[in-house]
């Protein structure tokens, strides 16, 4: 391998933001967020939205967090009222 061009290894936590799953391994990512680890010792975190605690073929099956759907989420967000909506 040629010497100086290889990104440096270190300790990142990475945060299931599904779940809230969070682990400790090694990673090249860097992040300007960092968060105090069991062993007391703070590491930078990384937010991932998938991990092999919310993936269904990890997991088995699905975990749904959210049952709204986009249009219903991007309506709650900025406060737009469904008019034709069941009252």
């Amino acid at each position: 391998m040629k010497p100086n061009i290889h990104p440096e290894y270190h300790p990142v936590v990475f945060l299931d933001t599904t779940t809230g799953f969070k682990f400790l391994t090694g990673s090249t990512k860097n992040s300007s967020e960092t968060i105090e680890w069991e062993d007391g010792n703070t590491y930078p975190l990384i937010r991932a939205e998938v991990t092999s605690d919310s993936h269904p073929f990890y997991t088995g099956r699905q975990k749904f967090t959210q049952a709204d759907g986009r249009v219903d989420r991007f309506n709650k967000k900025y406060g737009i009222k469904d008019t034709n909506a069941a009252e």
